[in-house]
C-alpha cells in the first residue's frame, strides 16, 4: 500500500499526471453538463454522477416508526454529505472532502436538542426521528436554480412485530394487542432498532491493479464510505449467524457514477428485513410515511410523463423469499381520489413493485382471483377483466391487495396487511412478463437477475398510469404522483438465514 509520503511525491512531482487527471475531470464535467442540458431530470443528482455526495440513512420498525432507540446509537437517522475541493497546491492527495454533517449530528437522540427541534418531539422517539431527518436535510441541502434537494435515502426496516404490544395501528386506527404467531417476533424487544456504524466518506488513490507499484497517470483519486450494522444484540443466545446490513459507496473523482453496494443478511431472530435505496420527495410525505420528509426528487414525477434509468447488478439473490424490487414506486392518495393530508384514518399508501426474483411465484391465478387486480389495462388502454381466463395475464402479477379502508370492493378480494404502514395501504406487485415489454420492463423470468447485470430504461410513468388502483365509485380520478422511487429487496420471513447483495448505479428519473 502506498504511504502518505509516496502520495505526496506523486502529486508534487508528477505535473504531467496531475494535468492528465484534471483534463479527465474537466471532460467528465463537460459531458455531464451536456447531458443535463439535453434532458430534464427530476433528481438533484442526475445519474448519481455528482462528486459531492448526498446520502442519508433511516431505519424503521414494522409500523414505520421508531418506537425505541438502540442503546448509545441515538435516533436512527444519519447522513454523509460533503463538498469536494482541490488542494493540489498544498500537496497531499490533491483533493479534500468538506463534510457537512458531524458524527455528533448523526448520534443525536431523544433528549438532545438541535436547531428547529420542537418541544413536543424532544422526548418522543417517533417525532424526534422525523424532525432529525429535516435537520440533517438542512445540513445537506443543495439549492440550484431556485430548487432544493437533500439526499439519496438508504432505508432499512425490521419486519418483526410484537403483537402483544399494540404498538402498530390497524389501517390508521389504534389497535388492541392480540396473541403472537401471525408475525415474526422472538419476544420482548423484537422490534428494536439496529446498531449502526458509519464509515465517513474518505478519499484515497487507487491504481489500475492491486499489484501495481507504478505510481503514474493510471492512478486516480477514489472516494468511498458506508454504513453497516446488525439487529442481533437484544437476543444474546450466541448461536448461528447474526443479521447484517451494509451499504458502501464508491466513485472515482470526476468519472462515472457512484456505485452503491448493498448487502443484507437475515437471521433466526430477524427473518424479515428490508433494505432499499430511495429517491424521495424533497418535502411533503414520501411513500409510506405521514411525516414531512427529505430526499432527492426536486420534481415529483407524475404519471404518465416520466422514465427511470438505472444500472443494477445482483450478486446474490437472497433466497426464494426475497422480493427483489427492480423498481418500487410509492405514493399516497385517499380512496376518493384526493391527495393525502396526514389524516391516517383516510390516507392510503399506494405501492407498485416489479419483483425480478425468478423464484417468486404468481399468486394471482384463475383459481385465486382474490390475489389479482380486478382488471389489467393494455398499452392501448383496453381493460381485461380478471375472470377472462383466456386473456388475463395472470403470470404478470405476483399479488394484488386492496386497502382495508375501501368500502366498495369487487368480490373476491384480499386486503393488505393493516399494520405495517401508519395508514391503510394498497399493493400491486408485478412479475416479469411479455405484457410489460412496451414499458421496457423485464419480460421473462431471470431478466436482470444474478449474472445478468443490466442498464434499464423503464417507462415507469407510462406503466403506472395503466395499473389498477382502487378508488370509490363516482369520484374524480386521483392524480398519480410518485413521491418515492426505490430499488432493493424485502426478504420476507425466510425459514433460514438468507443473504442478498447488489450494486446500484446511474439512477435517474427523467421527466418526459
Amino acid at each position: 500500500m502506498a504511504t502518505n509520503m509516496m502520495v505526496y511525491v506523486l502529486v508534487t512531482s508528477s505535473l504531467m499526471s496531475t494535468c492528465h487527471l484534471l483534463v479527465a475531470v474537466a471532460a467528465s464535467l463537460a459531458i455531464l453538463s451536456s447531458e443535463t442540458a439535453s434532458s430534464t431530470s427530476a433528481v438533484g443528482d442526475p445519474g448519481m454522477k455528482r462528486d459531492g455526495l448526498r446520502v442519508a440513512f433511516e431505519a424503521w420498525n414494522f409500523c414505520n416508526e421508531v418506537g425505541t432507540e438502540a442503546p448509545s446509537m441515538g435516533s436512527p437517522r444519519a447522513a454523509d454529505c460533503f463538498h469536494i475541493s482541490s488542494t493540489s497546491e498544498g500537496g497531499g492527495s490533491g483533493y479534500s472532502l468538506n463534510h457537512k454533517v458531524t458524527e455528533a449530528d448523526n448520534r443525536l437522540g431523544v433528549g438532545n436538542s438541535f436547531p428547529g427541534l420542537s418541544r413536543k418531539a424532544l422526548d418522543d422517539p417517533d417525532l424526534y426521528a422525523a424532525e432529525k431527518e429535516l435537520y440533517l436535510g438542512k445540513l445537506c441541502q443543495v439549492i440550484e436554480n431556485a430548487t432544493r434537494w437533500q439526499f439519496w435515502m438508504i432505508m432499512l426496516k425490521n419486519g418483526n412485530y410484537d403483537t402483544t404490544s399494540g404498538l402498530c395501528p390497524e389501517n390508521g386506527k389504534k389497535a388492541s394487542p392480540f396473541p403472537p404467531g401471525r408475525f415474526p417476533c422472538f419476544g420482548d424487544g423484537c422490534m428494536n432498532q439496529p446498531i449502526l456504524t458509519h464509515h465517513p466518506t474518505s478519499i484515497s488513490w487507487s491504481g489500475s491493479g492491486s499489484e501495481s507499484t507504478n505510481y503514474s497517470s493510471d492512478w486516480v483519486p477514489v472516494m468511498q464510505g458506508g454504513f453497516n450494522g446488525t439487529y442481533d444484540y437484544v437476543n444474546s443466545s450466541g448461536t448461528g449467524n447474526i443479521s447484517y446490513f451494509e451499504v458502501t459507496w464508491k466513485k472515482r473523482v470526476g468519472v462515472g457514477s457512484w456505485e452503491f453496494n448493498h448487502k443484507l443478511r437475515t437471521s433466526k431472530f430477524y427473518p424479515w428485513l428490508m433494505l432499499y435505496l430511495r429517491a424521495d420527495a424533497t418535502k411533503g410525505f414520501s411513500g409510506g410515511y405521514h411525516y414531512d420528509t427529505r430526499g432527492m426528487l426536486k420534481t415529483v414525477p407524475e404519471s404518465p410523463n416520466f422514465k427511470v434509468k438505472l444500472r443494477l447488478d445482483v450478486k446474490k439473490g437472497g433466497g426464494s423469499k426475497s422480493q427483489f424490487y427492480l423498481i418500487d414506486m410509492g405514493s399516497c392518495w385517499k380512496n376518493n381520489g384526493k391527495g393525502c393530508d396526514g389524516d391516517v384514518l383516510t390516507d392510503v399508501t399506494r405501492y407498485s413493485e416489479m419483483i425480478i426474483n425468478p423464484e417468486t411465484p404468481a399468486w394471482c391465478a384463475p383459481s385465486a382471483l382474490a390475489n389479482c387486480p380486478p382488471y389489467h389495462i393494455t398499452p392501448n388502454n383496453t381493460k381485461i377483466h380478471r375472470n377472462e381466463t383466456a386473456a388475463f395475464p395472470y403470470g404478470a402479477y405476483h399479488y394484488y391487495c386492496a386497502p382495508g379502508t375501501a368500502q366498495h370492493l369487487e368480490k373476491p378480494y384480499s386486503t393488505c396487511d393493516p399494520y405495517s404502514n401508519p395508514q391503510a395501504q394498497e399493493l400491486v406487485q408485478l412479475l416479469p412478463h411479455p405484457v410489460w415489454a412496451d414499458y421496457g420492463y423485464p419480460t421473462q423470468q431471470g431478466d436482470g437477475w444474478v449474472g445478468d447485470a443490466r442498464t434499464w430504461d423503464l417507462d415507469v410513468g407510462g406503466l403506472s398510469s395503466r395499473l389498477y388502483f382502487y378508488q370509490d365509485p363516482g369520484t374524480q380520478p386521483a392524480t398519480r404522483i410518485w413521491t418515492s422511487l426505490d430499488v432493493g429487496t424485502e426478504i420476507f420471513v425466510s425459514d433460514k438465514d438468507e443473504e442478498a447483495e447488489w450494486i446500484l448505479s446511474d439512477f435517474d428519473v427523467r421527466i418526459t
